[in-house]
């Protein structure tokens, strides 16, 4: 079965994005090629059980299991030693990912709190957008009670466009809910 938003991919988006940028092949339309979560821990220092319940947390939002990141090298101000795990990341492909936008941007982003839209400036000049979570719990697998302590993640979308224009084109026809200017 093709995932819902992928379907609307599909049949509307490029042909949106074709007239919109008048690409000549719709094998030129920009495509979401990964989406990455990434949850940098510091307080993991002081506390190393908290890798464990982020990499469950993780686990629940995304369904894949997730890798445990490490520091790259020692920082003695924050206490920080080579190969110390200080994060914990994923990332999603094909079919899972379309699943998990569907839900990111249906589910979860309507329950943040305050919430007027994702910010316009997230993206990074290649056609990738990046934004932060302040809290898991806007994910409606994350058991509110269960939860030891929140904790924020960031949503990196790796596309194929050239321009953050394009980039930003693809999203909004996607239904990315972006701020008004």
């Amino acid at each position: 079965m093709v995932p819902r938003l992928k379907e609307r991919y599909l049949k509307e988006v490029v042909t949106k994005m074709t007239s919109e940028f008048g690409y000549k092949n719709p094998m030129q339309v920009p495509r979401i090629q990964k989406v990455v979560l990434n949850m940098g821990l510091g307080e993991a220092v002081q506390n190393p059980k908290i890798i464990e319940s982020a990499a469950k947390e993780i686990q629940q939002i995304t369904g894949r299991k997730p890798i445990v990141t490490r520091a790259r090298k020692s920082i003695a101000n924050f206490k920080i030693r080579n190969n110390l795990p200080i994060g914990v990341a994923v990332t999603l492909r094909r079919e899972v990912m379309w699943e998990f936008l569907d839900r990111l941007m249906n589910l979860a982003l309507p329950r943040v709190r305050d919430f007027r839209g994702v910010a316009r400036r997230g993206f990074d000049g290649q056609g990738n957008y990046t934004m932060g979570l302040k809290e898991q719990i806007v994910f409606p697998e994350i058991d509110y009670d269960k939860v030891d302590k929140i904790k924020g993640m960031n949503i990196t979308i790796v596309t194929t466009a050239k321009t953050d224009d394009e980039a930003r084109a693809l999203l909004g026809h996607l239904g990315m809910p972006f701020r008004k200017a």
